[in-house]
């Protein structure tokens, strides 16, 4: 999934992202308000890992303006205050889980597998499209039972495509989710085109016809 992690202290951020890149995640890290201010408003997340304690602001702030763009984005607040008032202002501005520094990775690990299961999966490890079945636990793929042999890339598009049914995703969009902040070092994004068709040739017969092309606009998966 695509994370921001907004965190001001940079060596907890790198940790977080090294740790959670473990699992096939794509980080993105912002270090004090008005870059996770800019980023949260520019960039579509999955997750937002958010300090209260941002330099320059509030990340506060930032959940209040996520909210307001009705976004469906996950949120963790992460801080160094064991406040009761900080936690429960987080979480009835609409943030998903609190925990309080210091904390192990592991278990952040575990929250955001929480959040992420209960936000995208509806509460299950597995994503289902007709014969197309995703174990997002073990990142696992199948065809009527029998397993896809996909790269990182290849299933992260699939599960990208899967839990955005119906929506015509951009190259743009796509990329960003795929590589983060180092898609915008890319002339153009003929790479997507490449991943995308060795997708469909993986997935055969009508499984390659979910992923339509929106011409002008990009791709969208949905059944004819």
């Amino acid at each position: 999934m695509k994370i921001l992690i907004a965190e001001d202290e940079t060596a907890l951020q790198q940790s977080i992202a090294t740790y959670l890149e473990r699992d096939g995640n794509v980080c993105e890290t912002a270090s004090d308000y008005r870059e996770a201010a800019y980023k949260v408003d520019l960039y579509d997340y999955d997750l937002i890992i958010l300090d209260v304690n941002l330099v320059s602001g509030s990340g506060l702030d930032v959940l209040k303006s996520l909210k307001k763009e009705n976004k469906e984005t996950g949120v963790i607040i992460i801080s160094a205050n064991n406040s009761l008032d900080d936690k429960l202002d987080g979480l009835d501005l609409g943030a998903d889980d609190y925990i309080t520094k210091p904390f192990h990775l592991a278990e952040l690990n575990s929250r955001v597998k929480a959040v992420l299961r209960r936000g995208k999966y509806g509460g299950d490890d597995t994503i289902s499209f007709n014969e197309i079945k995703v174990d997002t636990k073990s990142r696992m793929a199948y065809i009527d039972g029998k397993v896809l042999s996909l790269t990182r890339k290849e299933y992260d598009l699939l599960v990208f495509f899967m839990t955005n049914k119906g929506r015509v995703l951009s190259k743009e969009i796509i990329a960003e989710h795929l590589w983060g902040d180092n898609s915008d070092l890319a002339d153009n994004f003929d790479f997507i085109y490449v991943h995308i068709n060795n997708l469909r040739k993986k997935l055969t017969g009508e499984g390659a016809k979910y992923i339509k092309t929106a011409y002008g606009s990009g791709y969208k998966f949905i059944e004819d």
